[in-house]
């Protein structure tokens, strides 16, 4: 009886550390999970979403059906967020957290901007009441083979960035745009006002927007006046004389930060002020 019980409990024993070691036994995911942030206006963009790979399937038409609704990924919903509202081709999304749906067809998808963050792949429950957002784009034959379906934030500038779906041979994208110049020109204006002297900032700002490059010059002057040495705001002054059409002055600006640049041991200055001197001695 005793030898019974001794060898049921060791039969026990060696059951529950199998158990324990099939629960922490971990291999790679068919689809792993991935996250991607991508800083943009004055917030961000964030994904997160599994990648399925093709596995030398035909993955357009067969394995992702044309004219059904799809998750864009695998496992759970895709995400994204958005940090603040920004507009999707053309259409006004607020700031949050969205799934990511499509219709694929062979020339065009469907995309779908959905409130329901728990749906998934159950599609047959997907209802087009939770849609904040649909429209149509364009799908692109693409050189390049992905095998494993790509999200990605690409063509980012200060206020627009596409976002782009990659898989196999095909790649759509749309478009997402941020109205922040005026939230940036409110601050500006409060900063200089208040003294805080981000002058390089609003100089720099001004420049690349083409506003008022007589009030980019008087800032970017004062910037200097607080750090004479610091050729990047000596090489921003150089480029705003040039867009202004001061070939002389921005030569002479420039071979000041050819000169500091040389000081501060810091040849790509070097090389961007050489750049713009031969550009405006023409």
């Amino acid at each position: 009886m005793i030898k019974s019980i001794q060898h049921l409990a060791l039969v026990s024993a060696l059951s529950a550390t199998t158990l324990v070691n099939a629960q922490a036994l971990k291999v790679p995911a068919p689809s792993p999970l991935c996250t991607i942030k991508q800083a943009f206006a004055l917030s961000e963009i964030s994904i997160e979403y599994s990648r399925p790979a093709a596995k030398g399937r035909v993955v357009y038409g067969d394995l992702v059906p044309f004219g059904k609704v799809w998750r864009t990924g695998a496992n759970g919903s895709t995400k994204i967020y958005f940090g603040e509202d920004v507009k999707i081709e053309g259409i006004a999304v607020a700031s949050g957290t969205y799934a990511l749906y499509s219709v694929p067809n062979k020339d065009s998808w469907e995309i779908m901007l959905y409130k329901d963050l728990t749906l998934g792949g159950n599609v047959a429950e997907y209802k087009k009441e939770n849609e904040v957002a649909r429209f149509t784009v364009k799908a692109k034959a693409i050189g390049e083979k992905f095998e494993s379906f790509t999200i990605d934030v690409a063509d980012i500038t200060a206020t627009s960035a596409n976002i782009q779906l990659s898989w196999e041979n095909t790649r759509v994208q749309f478009n997402v745009t941020a109205d922040i110049d005026s939230k940036i020109m409110k601050n500006i204006e409060s900063a200089v006002i208040n003294d805080n002297r981000p002058y390089y900032q609003a100089a720099s700002y001004y420049y690349e927007t083409n506003k008022d490059l007589i009030k980019a010059l008087e800032w970017v002057d004062k910037a200097i006046a607080q750090n004479p040495k610091a050729y990047w705001i000596v090489l921003l002054k150089a480029k705003i004389q040039a867009k202004q059409g001061d070939k002389k002055g921005a030569v002479a600006t420039a071979n000041q930060v050819v000169t500091l640049a040389t000081e501060g041991k810091n040849d790509d200055y070097v090389k961007m002020a050489q750049k713009l001197i031969a550009e405006n001695s023409k």
